[in-house]
């Protein structure tokens, strides 16, 4: 075959991405590489499942046109280091080719070189043994096979035997891979998009894995812990596999242009595991940190985030090698699972009751699956779920209806509302009558934010401007102000009446303890009728969270 155009390339993806999903658990199941920050298998799949979505929406003749939509799919749904790095192999191949109409077998080398120059890139410390070297090796043999042939079969079939090759290598160059007996995850990933690519040009049908004897014993619970014994919780210096996008804006890149190198040793600063990739509208990022909402709030000042996912890395190696076995095992009679963004406000909801605290809120609104996946680690026999957002409302609900336990949900809307719920739980109660007390404990708050303007805009008669702060009761914004201090006072001014009786303020990352006592003092001054309680929330977005009793 001398040449591919833009039809036959999707073909190839699409059946390359269909390889890659029957065989992910097999991959999940070789993730040891660097630590358990998710499954490898997993965000490899999903990531070229989105690049195929993508291509399939916008297939043409054109070969560099196809090749651009595979690139921004794989873009918006990069998952993992294996996602990212996967995105950017065919990030560098697409751009190789975008004003080619038909590539032969040549050409097809140079873009796979050019891809894995541009995945290298990314990577602020690149390892070898792993995706990458994989990549590397098969485009060196490619580019050297198609100094004899521009057949772009023969190409592949050297593309796909040479990343095999380098895949049974990467032991050698990876000593726990070696210790524990596999090859690497992501390597293996890729090779079975490459045999997915091949397949599709030669029309042939794409073997059932028969090869390896122990691939039920790899899939296994047990195995898994064993590959996670090689490592100490301990040990994981930077705890937080953080993921996130930012939408880049023009006002914001006035005043803090863009630059994706600059950007990358910023940040290399704050952790490692550090992937970041650009394009003309937004930046994904990829890192391990002990201090995710430092990296969150260096990267707003680009444009607004995004797609953020926030996983406690520690808690996921506990859980693989079984530390936290014995909780798992005892059956607890209760649990209240709930969400919340911010360190201290985690603790507070703990302090009063809760028994998980998911990661997540406004911005971030973590899936059923999410959901569901906290409710199972607890281990117990019923289970109130507290969402505290409304975004997050009906994710909570959907999950209370896959759950085989007894399960019901108290819809708080706020972080104010689920801690007045939790304190209403009387764990002698039944499901249906503790969903009904908090529900109506909740109903008796009244919950204030203080957060930032994204955009001019004009409101029931209120003028706002961008980067303005703005008061918020009760889901309506009733004051704005260029001073966080005095649109923090006009809003208490408006929410604590004459029947009040505790204020509660919740302050964010970003306001000092300096600025939140002048706030208590404020309080303490202007309304002598009320009880204060001030908390350290640490929550980013809103530097003031203030509820009403």
């Amino acid at each position: 075959m001398d040449f591919i155009n833009g039809v036959k390339f999707s073909e190839m993806v699409k059946l390359g991405a269909h390889h890659l999903y029957e065989n992910a658990d097999y991959v999940d199941s070789l993730n040891v590489f660097p630590v358990p920050d998710g499954d490898t298998g997993t965000n490899m799949n999903l990531s070229m499942s989105s690049g195929a979505k993508e291509i399939d929406a916008h297939t043409v003749e054109h070969i560099g046109e196809t090749a651009q939509a595979l690139s921004k799919g794989l873009l918006m749904g990069a998952r993992g280091n294996s996602g990212v790095i996967l995105s950017q192999l065919f990030r560098g191949f697409g751009k190789a080719i975008e004003e080619k109409a038909t590539i032969d077998g040549k050409e097809f080398a140079d873009a796979l070189k050019y891809g894995v120059d541009t995945a290298y890139k990314a990577v602020m410390k690149p390892v070898e043994g792993t995706i990458l070297t994989v990549a590397k090796d098969a485009s060196n043999a490619a580019v050297e096979k198609a100094t004899t042939t521009s057949d772009v079969i023969e190409v592949m079939e050297v593309v796909v035997k040479e990343a095999k090759a380098s895949l049974e290598r990467t032991p050698d160059l990876l000593a726990v891979l070696k210790e524990v007996g596999v090859v690497d995850s992501g390597g293996q990933g890729l090779v079975y998009v490459y045999e997915g690519f091949l397949a599709c040009l030669k029309g042939e049908e794409l073997p059932v894995r028969t090869d390896i004897q122990s691939m039920d014993e790899l899939v296994n619970a047990e195995h898994h812990r064993s590959i996670q014994d090689f490592m100490n919780t301990e040990d994981i210096v930077y705890g937080y596999c953080t993921e996130f996008m930012v939408k880049f804006e023009e006002d914001k890149l006035k005043n803090h242009p863009f630059d994706e190198l600059a950007y990358r040793e910023t940040l290399s600063e704050f952790g490692d595991s550090l992937l970041v990739i650009s394009d003309d509208e937004m930046a994904k990022v990829h890192i391990h940190s002990e201090t995710p909402g430092d990296v969150l709030t260096l990267s707003q000042k680009y444009g607004s985030l995004i797609d953020m996912k926030i996983e406690n890395m520690r808690q996921q190696h506990m859980d693989i090698v079984g530390q936290a076995e014995s909780h798992k095992q005892e059956k607890h009679p209760y649990a209240i699972v709930t969400v919340a963004m911010g360190t201290g406000i985690a603790e507070l909801l703990k302090s009063v009751g809760a028994s998980v605290v998911i990661e997540g809120g406004q911005t971030m609104n973590p899936s059923t699956q999410d959901i569901v996946k906290a409710i199972e680690d607890v281990g117990a026999e019923r289970v109130l779920i507290l969402p505290n957002n409304k975004n997050i409302v009906m994710a909570a609900e959907q999950a209370a209806e896959h759950l085989e336990i007894e399960a019901a949900v108290v819809p708080t809307k706020t972080v104010p509302e689920g801690l007045s719920a939790i304190l209403a739980f009387n764990p002698g109660a039944s499901v249906a009558d503790n969903q009904q007390s908090m529900t109506e404990a909740a109903s008796y708050v009244k919950t204030a934010q203080v957060t930032h303007a994204v955009r001019d805009t004009a409101i029931d008669g209120i003028d706002i401007k961008k980067d303005e702060f703005m008061g918020i009761e009760s889901g309506k914004i009733v004051t704005t102000n260029k001073s966080l201090e005095e649109v923090t006072k006009t809003l208490l001014s408006k929410i604590i009446d004459e029947d009040a009786e505790i204020i509660t303020v919740l302050y964010g990352e970003d306001v000092t303890d300096e600025e939140a006592a002048r706030i208590e003092v404020y309080i303490e001054e202007q309304f002598d009728h009320v009880d204060i309680e001030l908390y350290p929330g640490k929550q980013p977005l809103y530097p003031y969270i203030i509820s009403v009793e």
